[in-house]
């Protein structure tokens, strides 16, 4: 008995020493930061900005034709407030409302970089417009912020890259590699119309980037426990997106004799088996460079979790929302209160880990639900995205440029959950990036596609300013 206490002390020590030995040697992978040259900006960038927010260039739905009215005012407005980036850069429109700017570099051998953004937005929902505090495209300027839909997503990074880019034209400045500006029209309803054809233009030209770099990475600020600092989520993939219809078939009948396996009864079984049954959390890239980046900056106890990941990694996982997730978003059955329906239907939407796709998340669905039930996709569906890297010297650029704009920022690698316009450039670039220095807090993430979207004029600047200097840092 003694031996067997003594074997298990010995054993717990062991254990002990392992989990303080890998807490210790998790140590900081921030890059040293140096001071930037300052940059004067001048205050008709709000106006440009209120302005842009004005064009409700809505995107309501993958089959629903653009407001031509809306998106050709936009473009002309972009014209006459960039007049340099208008006369020195070439542009194409990609089916018919998207722009591909093309800023030709000095030195050919070098790869091209290709910054993005999208112009259109998400549609308002009309009884919450009494809880804005003015009207969504009214473009107001308050004292601290500017208002309007579009303001986080996405028209302030669209108009903050071609301030950038007129400010350094106003400078003469010239690059050495050649820089395209890549702006889709329908981002949010998949981007099959916009960024992809704008990927597919480029790629039978022939272009072949170093460097992508999209929105969907953001500065996160009070949303870490345990960090104080903003942390630069940049990510590296994002999950793929599809959605499947189940589909229940019965003879129906009069619900004062149900049968006993009912039509809707079936439906919301399969909904509740698979809500019960879902995906395992997993340790993936790039979910593992969140371990170790964001991990040596927590306090000892909450960094013992992440550089334990052997042990503790299950619950750091459900945290960082590490696996296909299973939300049903649509359901439809029945006609009368006393007719059991022939058909009910329901829909389920996953965002899907890297590493799993489009048919397993199926076949999972498959093997939890009832083979009675048909199973079928619907809509807009995307794999899972390649996981770019952190190795190249345009991470290293770009990790650079956001640790000399925000010195006390901690640059995370890491995984986004929504779909960008970026997932279409992989063919035509080394690696894709998701990346402006957005603010988000607790007390502005809701207004994201929400109420009373706006940002405020310091973080614009930043954006502006941000731009700029990684344009010059790459060049």
């Amino acid at each position: 008995m003694k031996k067997i206490v003594l074997v298990l002390v010995a054993g717990l020590v062991v254990i002990v020493g392992i989990l303080i030995f890998n807490t210790l040697s998790l140590t900081s992978k921030q890059v040293a930061s140096a001071p930037l040259a300052p940059m004067d900006l001048p205050d008709d960038i709000f106006q440009n900005l209120s302005k842009a927010l004005q064009y409700p260039t809505v995107s309501f739905s993958e089959d629903a034709e653009p407001d031509s009215t809306a998106f050709f005012g936009f473009h002309r407005y972009l014209k006459e407030t960039f007049p340099l980036a208008h006369a020195k850069l070439s542009l194409e429109k990609i089916n018919t409302y998207s722009l591909l700017y093309t800023w030709k570099g000095t030195d050919p051998s070098k790869k091209p970089i290709i910054l993005m953004s999208h112009q259109d937005v998400v549609p308002v929902d009309e009884p919450t417009l009494t809880d804005w505090e003015a009207g969504p495209f009214e473009g107001k300027i308050s004292e601290t912020d500017i208002i309007g839909r579009g303001a986080m997503d996405d028209k302030e990074t669209l108009i903050g890259l071609l301030e950038a880019v007129e400010k350094l034209l106003e400078e003469s400045f010239e690059p050495s590699q050649t820089i395209y500006l890549a702006f889709g029209h329908d981002e949010e309803v998949g981007g099959a119309k916009g960024a992809a054809e704008i990927a597919k233009y480029l790629k039978a030209k022939g272009v072949h980037a170093a460097m992508t770099l999209d929105e969907g990475g953001f500065l996160a600020e009070e949303l870490v426990p345990g960090i104080d600092n903003p942390v630069a989520m940049v990510n590296l993939a994002e999950k793929g997106f599809a959605s499947f219809k189940l589909i229940v078939e019965t003879t129906g009948g009069h619900s004062s004799q149900p049968p006993k396996e009912n039509t809707i009864g079936m439906l919301a079984k399969a909904i509740v088996d698979l809500e019960n049954n879902q995906l395992p959390y997993k340790l993936v890239q790039p979910i593992d460079y969140q371990f170790e980046y964001m991990g040596a900056e927590l306090p000892f106890f909450k960094k013992l979790a992440f550089a334990n990941p052997w042990l503790f990694k299950k619950p750091v996982l459900e945290a960082l929302n590490a696996h296909t997730t299973t939300a049903p978003t649509i359901i439809d059955g029945g006609v009368k209160n006393n007719v059991i329906p022939t058909v009910a239907e329901a829909t389920m939407n996953f965002r899907i880990l890297p590493g799993e796709s489009i048919a397993s998340v199926k076949q999972h669905i498959e093997r939890t639900i009832s083979d009675k039930i048909r199973v079928e996709p619907v809509g807009f569906l995307t794999e899972p995205s390649p996981v770019s890297s952190i190795d190249s010297e345009a991470f290293k650029t770009l990790e650079k440029t956001i640790r000399d704009m925000f010195p006390t920022s901690i640059v995370v690698p890491g995984l986004v959950g929504g779909g960008t316009d970026a997932r279409y450039f992989y063919d035509v670039s080394d690696n894709v990036y998701r990346f402006y220095p957005v603010r988000i807090s607790p007390r502005n993430r809701t207004r994201f596609h929400g109420i009373d979207e706006k940002i405020s004029k310091e973080n614009y600047k930043e954006i502006i300013k941000f731009s700029y200097h990684l344009i010059k840092k790459f060049n």
